[in-house]
């Protein structure tokens, strides 16, 4: 039976608790050279910082450190992603303790390194390749994003991927993968699925996935949305990397309304203006300067 959070409105990550009126942005910070969007511009760690300051300036809750590549490309040690990762978990952590830290990593053996260097949660984007991971999410006490990938290796591209009901399959296989963290001791409250665009799926898919995600919504696991600048965003518009900021926030106001709760993403000030708006229609959120016909 699926243990669904004793309150499913609750996520709780570090010290920050974010309630179910609440939208966190989570900003993707890349230790990477070959990064699909930045093509390395935080590789170099007084950049990465930068970056790090500038996004919290720009309301960041989360702030995702990831050191390999996901999709294809040169191999990274786990030394190799530990060297280029570890150093600004610890600062982030010394330096900006309210701010959550995500890992962005498939490994076990890295996740456990980066836990104990100051991160909150395992962002865990291809499905349990290393089943270690909610593991070391339990024994320090981080929270784990469980998602799917349609069976898919770490770092592949899908090739020819089918499905009888692509959204039947995301709530199955992140669902399992949530009882399977909470059977191994992670929180509860600490458990996100992610239904992972693009990761194993075509852009029709991932199209099908953002109209129909009520759906993951309604098991009552927090959602968590990456969006930002995908693959399925280009082709849908016909779009380069570098002009797909509109078509991305569209798709998380959609989202947005649907119940997502977390975002992450590459431009923070603009995805924060779309999803305070979004709070403020459901009526989350006050407007902050009303004037028009009130006095």
């Amino acid at each position: 039976m699926l243990i669904v959070p004793r309150d499913a409105s609750v996520l709780r990550l570090g010290s920050s608790t974010f309630s179910p009126a609440t939208f966190a942005v989570m900003a993707i910070v890349n230790r990477t050279p070959d990064s699909f969007y930045d093509r390395g511009a935080t590789f170099e760690f007084n950049q990465a910082w930068n970056r790090v300051e500038q996004v919290i300036d720009e309301g960041a809750d989360i702030i995702d450190i990831g050191g390999v590549k996901a999709g294809d490309g040169p191999p990274v040690s786990e030394a190799e992603e530990i060297d280029r990762t570890a150093g600004i978990v610890a600062e982030i952590r010394s330096r900006h303790p309210g701010i959550v830290i995500s890992v962005d990593t498939y490994r076990a053996g890295v996740a456990d390194v980066l836990c104990e260097a100051g991160a909150h949660l395992v962002n865990d984007a291809w499905a349990a390749a290393d089943p270690g991971l909610a593991v070391v999410a339990a024994r320090w006490g981080a929270g784990l994003v469980c998602s799917h990938t349609g069976g898919h290796a770490p770092r592949t591209d899908p090739r020819g991927v089918t499905y009888d009901d692509v959204m039947a399959d995301v709530v199955a296989g992140t669902t399992e993968l949530a009882q399977r963290a909470v059977d191994a001791g992670v929180r509860p409250d600490a458990v996100l699925v992610d239904p992972t665009h693009d990761f194993g799926k075509n852009t029709y898919h991932s199209l099908e996935v953002t109209r129909r995600l009520d759906e993951l919504v309604d098991t009552g696991w927090p959602v968590l949305v990456s969006l930002s600048r995908k693959d399925f965003v280009g082709e849908t518009l016909d779009l380069p990397v570098s002009e797909r900021l509109h078509g991305t926030l569209a798709a998380t106001a959609v989202a947005a309304w649907q119940g997502a709760r977390v975002f992450r993403v590459h431009d923070v000030a603009a995805t924060r203006q779309v999803l305070d708006m979004v709070a403020a229609i459901n009526g989350d959120l006050p407007p902050r300067a009303p004037q028009r016909g009130l006095g």
